[in-house]
């Protein structure tokens, strides 16, 4: 007779059968950031991920962070880390050590997919004019080389997916002037999400995803419409880092991008778990007029 385990494995690969016909061949952009660029294991678990969407017919995109490494060598090169509205707040010195750090950061990244037996390429928002931007000044304030992205460029990510590579990103772009400015990756994966038209967009966060009441973890809200989200914002049901977390979600369906989730990256897996289960583990914005899923498999 049969193994019960070994049903269980088929029924889940069942299961993700529907979810690889729909997306086969669509673009889907991952944010990846948090606690799973720190931890040795659930990063090599985010890139199994990758590398499986793309194995199974997916092109993916990654874009990376890397806030806590380049807040760490900012340390060791004996300057203190300043923030401004949750900005970094970017110097010229600064602006050296934060592309050095994502450049290191993204060619890691390269050599892990690399090492899997799928085909990388590391490039930054300079690389083919892919991300043009303007000075970021939050409430009027110099925070330095901080860019809000005016334009995306995206020949350079359909080249490379096309010749069958994964594209890692680094949020770095430039100015009219080719001067170097850091971008938030949340905004540049958003931004190329919606250049590229992709079927799907995934923020790798350290929450497990939207809150009902943002105090309570057990408010968990598996899906939202944009309506239901922006109403969330308006009523202060969200607060601190979700509000433009959120607000870019919202941004992004409104520019094309199907379904945006948000996940909680220190769960092994979290990728898949959200995009080939019916339930799913985090939380799916969707447009007004699309149904939900039916999360009870009817």
């Amino acid at each position: 007779m049969v193994k019960q385990k070994y049903l269980d494995k088929a029924a889940v690969l069942i299961e993700a059968l529907p979810y690889i016909q729909r997306f086969n061949r669509k673009i889907i952009v991952v944010k990846y950031g948090g606690s799973a660029m720190i931890d040795e294991e659930l990063k090599k678990n985010v890139i199994k991920d990758v590398v499986l969407l793309k194995l199974v017919g997916f092109k993916p995109i990654i874009v990376h962070g890397g806030g806590k490494e380049i807040s760490r060598w900012v340390g060791r090169v004996g300057m203190e880390p300043r923030f401004v509205n949750g900005l970094r707040v970017t110097d010229a010195e600064t602006m050296e050590v934060a592309e050095m750090v994502l450049n290191k950061v993204n060619k890691e990244l390269v050599s892990m997919v690399q090492s899997l037996g799928v085909k990388a390429v590391g490039i930054s928002g300079k690389d083919g004019g892919l991300l043009q931007v303007d000075k970021k000044c939050p409430g009027g304030e110099d925070i330095g080389f901080v860019g809000d992205i005016r334009k995306v460029e995206p020949k350079i990510l359909y080249d490379l997916l096309e010749k069958d590579f994964l594209p890692i990103v680094c949020p770095i772009g430039t100015d009219d002037l080719f001067q170097s400015y850091n971008i938030n990756a949340d905004d540049a994966a958003s931004a190329i999400a919606e250049a590229v038209n992709a079927e799907k967009l995934a923020f790798l966060s350290d929450i497990e995803g939207v809150y009902y009441d943002k105090d309570d973890p057990n408010t968990l809200i598996s899906e939202l419409t944009v309506k239901e989200a922006c109403a969330l914002i308006s009523e202060g049901h969200v607060g601190g880092g979700m509000i433009p977390k959120l607000q870019n979600c919202v941004d992004a369906i409104a520019n094309g991008v199907n379904r945006v989730h948000i996940l909680d990256g220190r769960i092994p897996h979290c990728l898949l778990l959200e995009i080939f289960t019916n339930k799913g583990i985090g939380t799916a914005i969707l447009r007004d007029d699309e149904e939900k899923y039916d999360h009870d498999g009817k």
